[in-house]
């Protein structure tokens, strides 16, 4: 005997399911963009360290940032991260906070995210050459993960000093500093140009120490959701 089932039955459980697996697939995609950013960043980094440009003060760092940025080496970590980077911002346009935004930047946002990427890494490649440059001069190994997550620290707050044993990498605030500042056309320039400035007055002896006392067990460095 089959029994009928009353109409619209089930259709609450299926309402909840798909906006769970509509939350799951978001989430999945802003952890793919920040780890993409990621990616980017120490990328960026690396080259910095690899080649043979030097930043030797906030004033030659500034004087860069004035020249033309070539990102060319990594075009393709910057289109991973505006390929990524769409969806999810048209998405965050839909909600609340977004509203405002508007339509025409929206449908812009590759472009103006992509120059936002660009003029980004190279803003954190010269903080990352004279955090890099500190360090030499302090006679102590300028650790790539270091550096990396000095630049970082810098770039996001000049303001404040970096502890180097917190060991997180605040990549989810470099993303949306990148990614939701670059589609909604904000300039950096002016915070970089205060990191080479705390770049410059970094007590680089002291940051080393911090580093190398942490716990033994941190074998890298974190990331973190901020």
């Amino acid at each position: 005997m089959v029994l009928e089932t009353e109409p619209g039955r089930g259709l609450p459980d299926r309402a909840a399911s798909a906006r769970r697996d509509a939350a799951a697939g978001a989430r999945r995609s802003k952890d793919a963009l920040v780890a993409a950013v990621g990616a980017l960043a120490e990328e960026a980094v690396n080259r910095v360290l690899l080649s043979d440009e030097r930043v030797t003060s906030a004033a030659e760092g500034k004087r860069l940032l004035a020249g033309k940025a070539d990102t060319e080496a990594l075009a393709d970590n910057i289109q991973r991260v505006v390929v990524l980077a769409v969806p999810v911002v048209r998405v965050l346009a839909r909600g609340a906070r977004f509203t405002r935004v508007p339509w025409v930047m929206i449908a812009s946002s590759a472009v103006s995210i992509g120059v936002a990427l660009r003029t980004g890494v190279r803003e954190l490649q010269l903080i990352g050459a004279l955090v890099a440059y500190r360090l030499e001069q302090a006679g102590v190994d300028r650790d790539p993960a270091l550096v990396k997550k000095l630049a970082i620290d810098l770039y996001l707050d000049p303001k404040r000093t970096p502890d180097p044993a917190d060991g997180r990498l605040r990549l989810g605030r470099l993303t949306r500093k990148w990614v939701l500042g670059g589609a909604l056309g904000r300039n950096t320039s002016k915070r970089a140009r205060r990191a080479l400035d705390a770049a410059e007055k970094l007590d680089a002896a002291a940051a080393s120490a911090r580093w190398t006392g942490r716990k033994p067990s941190a074998t890298a460095v974190p990331h973190s959701p901020e």
